[in-house]
């Protein structure tokens, strides 16, 4: 992951420490902004993501509709201070949830633009397109660090071809975050709060092969402190 990380372009490292260290989806990355982070609380308020609707670019809750709140760790508030060092955040203006023309005055006012201080752009200091951004930045930094074999370019039909890498994508980065929480003794309940998912049952299901197995002797994970928060995990209560 680091070696991918030093591979990406100066202006895109950052969406691989968000990922990483917050467990976003990338397109809640995307969409992250300067207003969303409290550093003083030590949290990220994930209220958006940038997201394509017929071919175009909008913004948009993210997935399920529902925002949430991820804590802050200094590492990843470190990093967005050096980021924006670099980059200042770049007020970005786009349709909201469907960048078609209105219908009626209803959808009209529901789509209105809305513009937001992108903490990430793109080099033209737009919002990025993931697809842009999966093939000709995210891939080469794969092959870089010796993740996926460089670019093909010796097909028949000369055309430019990536080894598939479906389970290197930038997805890969939430489950990571998964995994060092729960080795770190993170409850099942605050990892499925994190990820945004309604049902901690299916983040059980997802990532239980990530617990870490209990040791004899050992305190349960879901009570002992978090050396990644420095604050306890919340308990796993039992049955009656």
């Amino acid at each position: 992951m680091l070696a991918v990380r030093e591979a990406l372009p100066g202006r895109y490292r950052l969406l691989l420490v968000i990922g990483a260290g917050l467990g976003l989806r990338q397109g809640e990355a995307l969409g992250l902004t300067l207003e969303d982070i409290d550093f003083a609380k030590e949290v990220v308020h994930v209220r958006r993501q940038v997201k394509m609707a017929r071919a175009k670019l909008c913004f948009a809750l993210p997935k399920g509709r529902k925002v949430r709140d991820v804590p802050l760790p200094s590492s990843v508030a470190r990093a967005i201070r050096q980021h924006m060092e670099h980059f200042a955040p770049v007020p970005v203006t786009l349709p909201w949830d469907d960048p078609t023309p209105a219908a009626t005055p209803v959808e009209a006012k529901h789509r209105r633009p809305r513009t937001h201080h992108l903490l990430v752009t793109g080099r033209e200091r737009k919002a990025i397109n993931r697809n842009y951004f999966n093939s000709y930045v995210w891939k080469p930094a794969l092959a870089t660090a010796g993740v996926i074999a460089a670019l093909d370019e010796g097909s028949a039909d000369g055309a430019r071809v990536w080894e598939p890498s479906r389970e290197h994508g930038f997805h890969a980065l939430r489950h990571f975050f998964a995994s060092e929480e729960l080795e770190a003794g993170e409850s099942i309940v605050s990892l499925a709060r994190w990820l945004g998912h309604s049902d901690p049952g299916f983040t059980l299901r997802k990532y239980s092969h990530f617990l870490p197995a209990p040791a004899h002797g050992a305190v349960p994970p879901s009570t002992r402190s978090s050396p990644s928060r420095g604050r306890s995990a919340e308990p796993v209560k039992s049955g009656p």
